[in-house]
């Protein structure tokens, strides 16, 4: 008698065919084919149609088979961290849209124990075509060496090397918006939690200073050292409330410092917004939680996903070829100089953030 643990349970599914989904459609393999690869070619119209298509019917691209017949792997590699709520949010969507234009992700998480060069030496291992990498440590030479050999992209930070492409959030605008934001509710003292380590956090403290000069609020520029983590947060805030007057709102370089700078205020019984404000930094699941409910500078997932894959599509499809040392912003049929691109952010306003406490 067959062992119950082993015995089938029917006969197995066949997985859909680039066949099925021509023949589900009424359209040729071919076409089917360039579409599902990514290839120019088909109108806008026959992709969406395949595509969705494709989904509906739960085609899945046989990946060793494909890599077998042809020398590209239609791999894409990307750095990030795990523990960042944002860029988790960007690697999945970056996942589905990849995965929309025929790419697979390779994924290489990077952490206390693993820098740049662990995860860029693992991604360029799978083979990748191309690479993204958020905040990379300075002068890694893993990445330095994958730039000889595919495009690179660097996000979550400004490149000051000009044969660099970075698709980055618009940092200056967002620190601005919340400056105002909070001067609207007749704020003054408002002090920045940040600046410390490497970037992002000492471009947003700049940013930070250059709002409040333009606010009218020069002498009052006030930056309390922080990393971008949770624990970092929240010996800024002690830092704060040790002091004998203390600033009516906080900016925080990332939601992540404002959650701990919250935990701290609310341990202390301080009153958010009632005594001091909080904003933070990113948008992300954390900002939104109700137990935290902050006001926070939306990154946009989405336009950072699309410039991120539309530039790396792009170097791809020219040859990759090196960057024009001049550091014009696009990309032309030779290569053309480094894309910079700063992607839009806007202030979500939520319920950190009111109006400033009577001094009197």
């Amino acid at each position: 008698m067959t062992d119950p643990a082993t015995r089938p349970h029917g006969p197995a599914r066949r997985l859909p065919t680039m066949k099925d989904v021509a023949d589900h459609l009424g359209v040729s393999r071919q076409l089917v084919s360039l579409v599902l690869r990514g290839a120019d070619g088909p109108s806008a119209e026959s992709r969406e149609r395949i595509l969705a298509a494709a989904r509906e019917l739960g085609y899945r691209p046989n990946a060793s088979a494909r890599l077998l017949r042809q020398s590209s792997t239609r791999t894409l590699g990307i750095a990030f961290s795990l523990g960042n709520a944002f860029q988790v949010k960007v690697v999945e969507r970056l996942i589905a849209a990849a995965g929309e234009r025929g790419y697979r992700m390779a994924l290489a998480p990077i952490n206390a124990g693993r820098g740049t060069d662990e995860a860029v030496g693992s991604l360029m291992e799978q083979r990748v075509e191309a690479l993204a990498v958020f905040n990379p440590e300075p002068g890694s030479e893993a990445l330095a060496a994958a730039r000889g050999v595919v495009p690179v992209l660097q996000l979550g930070e400004w490149s000051a090397d000009a044969m660099q492409d970075t698709v980055h959030v618009d940092e200056a605008t967002g620190l601005r918006l919340a400056v105002e934001h909070l001067v609207g509710l007749g704020h003054e003292a408002i002090a920045f939690v940040g600046g410390r380590g490497e970037e992002p956090g000492p471009a947003r403290a700049r940013a930070y200073e250059d709002a409040m000069r333009q606010a009218g609020l020069g002498e009052r520029i006030d930056v309390v050292p922080s990393d971008l983590g949770e624990e970092e947060g929240a010996e800024a805030a002690r830092t704060v409330l040790a002091r004998a007057v203390r600033p009516t709102a906080l900016v925080c370089v990332s939601d992540h410092a404002a959650a701990g700078v919250l935990a701290v205020l609310a341990r202390a019984g301080v009153a958010v917004p009632g005594e001091i404000s909080v904003v933070g930094f990113d948008d992300s699941r954390i900002a939104a939680l109700s137990f935290h409910d902050l006001t926070s500078v939306h990154q946009d997932v989405d336009a950072t996903v699309e410039a991120a894959l539309g530039v790396l599509l792009e170097r791809l499809r020219v040859g990759g070829g090196p960057v024009a040392a001049d550091g014009a912003d696009g990309v032309d049929s030779e290569g053309g100089g480094a894309r910079v691109i700063a992607t839009p952010a806007h202030l979500v306003v939520r319920g950190s953030t009111g109006p400033a406490p009577s001094r009197g």
